[in-house]
Order: C-alpha cells, then sequence, then structure tokens
C-alpha cells in the first residue's frame, strides 16, 4: 500500500512587499531587492542607489525619503515592485525561474496605473519577451501597454549599473506623467 502526503505548503513571502493600491501615477519595478535591499528591508537601500534622489529631484515625492519610508509611497501616488519577489541579489546570480512576468503583469491590470516602468533593462526585457514576444527593448515610452497602462523602460538606479545611468529616460518619464 503506498500513502501519499501533501504538505500545505503556502507560497513563500516575497523579499519585500509589494506597494500596490488603485489610482497609482507610476508603478517602478526593478529586478530583484539587491542584497542591502534584502538585509534592510527596504526597497532601494544602497546608499549609492540613485533611486530616492532621482524621483525626489523629479517632484514624484514631496521630500527626499529614505529606503525605510518606502510604505509612504502610494500617499504621493508611487508604488514599487520587482520582477523576482522571492529572490534577491545581482542580475547575474538570479535563478533563471526567479523572474515572474505573468504575474507582473496580472498585479498590473489588477491596479492600473498610468505608467509601469521599469527600473533597468534586465527586468524589462523579460517582461516584454515574455508578456509581447518582443526580444529588443530601448530606453523611454514603449508602444506596448497593459490596458490603459502605459510601459517605460529607465536606466537602472543602481550602482552595480552607474556605467549606464542617464536621467535624460527620468525626465521624460516625468514629463510624459505631467501631460495625462
Amino acid at each position: 500500500m503506498t500513502f501519499s502526503v501533501q504538505h500545505n505548503r503556502s507560497p513563500p513571502e516575497p523579499i519585500l512587499p509589494d506597494i500596490l493600491a488603485p489610482n497609482l501615477q507610476v508603478v517602478f519595478c526593478g529586478s530583484a531587492a539587491s542584497n542591502v535591499s534584502a538585509k534592510r528591508g527596504a526597497y532601494y537601500a544602497h546608499p549609492q542607489n540613485r533611486f530616492w534622489p532621482i524621483i525626489y529631484a523629479l517632484g514624484l515625492t514631496n521630500r527626499l525619503l529614505t529606503p525605510e519610508e518606502y510604505t509612504k509611497l502610494p500617499e504621493q501616488g508611487v508604488g514599487l515592485t520587482d520582477m523576482a519577489k522571492h529572490h534577491f541579489g545581482g542580475d547575474a546570480v538570479l535563478p533563471k525561474n526567479a523572474d515572474d512576468p505573468a504575474g507582473l503583469k496580472a498585479r498590473i491590470a489588477r491596479y492600473s496605473p498610468k505608467f509601469l516602468a521599469f527600473n533597468g533593462k534586465r527586468a524589462a526585457q523579460v517582461f516584454f519577451k515574455h508578456c509581447f514576444n518582443s526580444k529588443q527593448v530601448s530606453y523611454g515610452l514603449q508602444q506596448e501597454t497593459i490596458g490603459s497602462t502605459e510601459l517605460f523602460v529607465l536606466p537602472s538606479t543602481s550602482p552595480a549599473a552607474v556605467r549606464y545611468w542617464d536621467e535624460t529616460p527620468w525626465r521624460t518619464l516625468a514629463q510624459q506623467m505631467k501631460n495625462v
């Protein structure tokens, strides 16, 4: 006689929780929490990450927030998520099955922000390949949408991507947000 044991395992908790709500202006999506962010339990927590200074400089927040204040972003129309919710570390160390583009698409369809902005090309490339069968992604506003949500690709604010940093697409996003 054979017995089957079933375990009622709930899915693992994400490294960082999604910060999503209805009626957001923009949701920023990174690849995954960095080692520093995972350790501190806060988005974009590396001291050299440009995320918090750039969103403040663009007027997306009313003051310079600390990474630990990330839960205050929805009050200012901003949300956060990652492509890989259950893994952390640099892009090169993420397992091949770490990304969840279908889950991201479902979350964005549910909350319908005005913009989904990818903070870095890697997350955008994974998403566009899976959801739209697109192999090339460039910075800026994309042709594809998720319902009424417009999609935007930005240079990563990570210190590991410093050689690709250009705030011009970030400024363009802020301008596009004002025009909507």
